[in-house]
């Protein structure tokens, strides 16, 4: 019965049910005639305001963050209790559509599963929830041609349709994949992947050789922390998927980071060696004796929730101490080379750039520090502040003829030449901007409570420029995807005749694409900033760009037996393809795009923080697990 209808009632008929619930409310000899006194009608009076204000402030639906899936309408899930709505038989009578999205108190939303998120703000755009769900269909093609072809390798050859092992031999498409499945609601493709988990990594893990310790981290150890979180593991069982009990992914996990801590144990200085022996559990260091600056630095997300879950604090002690030993090596404005070595714990060559082997030693000052903000580990935000002052005074320069901001590279120190080299790596630097300003609210929201420092502005203001510049390099191509490394032209550096092949493009003049650069390997980074561009400033044109750069890769990477595929050269139409999906199209490409057309309750940026491999771990309020 509608409440309109209710509103007209007749004196009588209200009497009349106002003395049916009477009935369950008070004692007999307590009954009136609600009909012959004054005190009767203003029993009625404030009984249709108490309804009128339970429809107003009260929804029936909770959200999953798995995909946006409805729960029961009544009842809520905390640990291993339900929470029966004693409305609920009211409102099936007085029944209204919601107004408001579901909202908990802030003691219901610490005891609730940390999967489970309640939206601000619903994504009820029909067009969005499509775009949504065409991504998952992606992902669906691609695990599809994984599965058929490839099953347990590392990565697909979608031409070939084989597999092939690249990176250890660990199934790492298998793990990489898994938390977007879950994150999608594919319960099909978690339980095939949580099966082969259960299955076949212990053995693996156990028998195979050779692996690179930052690799095996951020996508095997980093995947398995993600899906153990995300399966429920935190509280006590699988309360959310299809799969093994998440005890497994974490079992896994610190199997397999037992044997990765000899890279720490077996170094002679505070700085890891690249490589580990699985089954002898014992490492080396890479040819040449050098590790990557970013590879070393890369690690401290993963080990530190590590752990939190297993309240062994050996993880998180040897790999900060990497970033510990780092803060007291001398830097160039806060800026770092390239390489580092094991033996003498000291920084190699003079090459500074945020590209390849320098990109995630940035990322992880600002998220690591996030992560443990109940750690005392401010020096971790005092040298990113450093370094982002460094990127403004050193790296970044504007385009001519149209003024394109960008990041560049200095190969020879910083007394050397500038070079406007920017690889698409550095595409991961806007989303960590925006993210070190804000700290994962909205800039609405920081604004309000008067959070953002001028700094802070100017350094979104930086991440909004360059983002846009991610995207023209996308945009200055034939297909319409982004090479692997561009070069900008500036005053006195011009390259003629290398442009994208887009003339149409604005900035077709602006940027350069040498031959060998041209490939595309289903990159993230572009894609992830638009995301964290898109949460923090509500910004709709970042979805738009994001849409583009989806349909560029459906249009020519898709395979039509399974999978998705590598490019040889995206200047050109049609461009050749290169037999290889990584496993990061799965892990983050993907991921982040269905985020980005996503509800912003959908793993929310100021309760997670996401590893270099685009896992999500949850942001530790306390020191230790409770």
């Amino acid at each position: 019965m509608s409440l309109a209808r209710n509103a007209r009632l007749s004196k009588v008929s209200m009497c009349c049910f106002l003395q049916v619930i009477s009935q369950t409310l008070v004692n007999s000899n307590m009954k009136r005639d609600c009909a012959k006194c004054s005190m009767g009608k203003f029993l009625v009076l404030l009984l249709f305001c108490g309804l009128g204000y339970l429809m107003l402030t009260h929804t029936s639906t909770t959200h999953s963050v798995f995909g946006g899936q409805e729960k029961d309408s009544n009842r809520l899930k905390v640990g291993d209790e339900l929470i029966t709505d004693g409305t609920s038989r009211l409102r099936r009578f007085l029944r209204k559509p919601p107004r408001l999205p579901p909202r908990l108190s802030p003691d219901e939303i610490g005891n609730v599963n940390k999967s489970v998120h309640v939206p601000g703000k619903l994504n009820t755009g029909s067009k969005w929830i499509d775009r949504q769900h065409s991504v998952k269909k992606a992902f669906s093609h691609a695990w599809s041609g994984y599965k058929n072809h490839a099953m347990g390798f590392d990565e697909l050859m979608p031409l070939s349709q084989r597999g092939m092992d690249g990176l250890g031999g660990l199934g790492a498409t298998v793990v990489d994949a898994l938390d977007t499945a879950m994150i999608m609601g594919l319960d099909e493709v978690v339980s095939e992947a949580g099966s082969w988990v259960e299955t076949h990594l212990p053995e693996r893990i156990n028998q195979k050789g050779q692996v690179n310790l930052f690799e095996t981290t951020i996508r095997i150890l980093g995947g398995l922390l993600s899906a153990y979180h995300l399966s429920g593991g935190e509280q006590g069982g699988n309360q959310t998927h299809k799969g093994p009990e998440p005890i497994i992914y974490l079992e896994n996990a610190r199997s397999l980071a037992d044997r990765l801590l000899t890279a720490f144990t077996s170094s002679p200085t505070a700085i890891p060696f690249s490589d580990v022996i699985l089954r002898d559990q014992s490492a080396q260091p890479a040819p040449g004796g050098l590790s990557s600056t970013s590879e070393v630095s890369t690690l401290q997300l993963e080990f530190n929730y590590l752990s939190f879950l297993t309240g062994d604090s050996k993880y998180s002690m040897e790999s900060m101490k990497v970033l510990e030993h780092m803060k007291t090596l001398p830097k160039v404005k806060g800026l770092v080379p390239i390489y580092i070595s094991p033996q003498s714990g000291e920084f190699s060559g003079d090459t500074i750039r945020l590209g390849s082997r320098g990109d995630s030693y940035y990322e992880y000052l600002i998220k690591v520090w996030l992560q443990n903000k109940a750690s005392n580990w401010t020096y971790l935000y005092e040298m990113y502040d450093e370094a982002m002052k460094g990127v403004k005074h050193l790296l970044v320069q504007k385009s001519i003829p149209n003024g394109l901001l960008f990041v560049g590279e200095l190969p020879y120190g910083p007394k050397g030449s500038f070079s406007p080299k920017m690889d698409h790596l550095v595409c991961f630097l806007p989303g960590t901007l925006a993210l070190g300003a804000t700290k994962g609210i909205t800039k609405e929201e920081a604004i309000k409570r008067n959070l953002l420092t001028l700094e802070d502005l100017e350094n979104l203001k930086l991440a909004e420029d360059l983002v846009k510049t991610c995207f023209e390099m996308y945009s200055v191509t034939s297909t319409g995807l982004a090479p692997e490394i561009a070069y900008f032209n500036i005053e006195g550096n011009s390259e003629g005749g290398l442009d994208g092949g887009n003339k149409s493009s604005e900035y077709v003049n602006d940027i350069s694409i040498k031959y060998a650069d041209r490939h595309n390997l289903l990159r993230p980074e572009t894609v992830e900033s638009l995301f964290v561009l898109y949460r923090i400033t509500e910004d709709p044109k970042y979805r738009e760009w994001g849409w583009e750069i989806f349909e560029a890769f459906e249009k020519y990477t898709k395979v039509d037996s399974g999978g998705y595929s590598s490019l040889d050269d995206v200047t050109v139409i049609p461009p050749h393809k290169r037999d290889k999906m990584e496993t990061f199209f799965l892990g983050e490409t993907l991921k982040y795009l269905y985020l980005l057309f996503g509800d912003s309750s959908l793993i929310p940026l100021d309760e997670f923080v996401f590893n270099t491999e685009a896992h999500p771990f949850p942001i530790q309020r306390t020191n230790k697990r409770e």
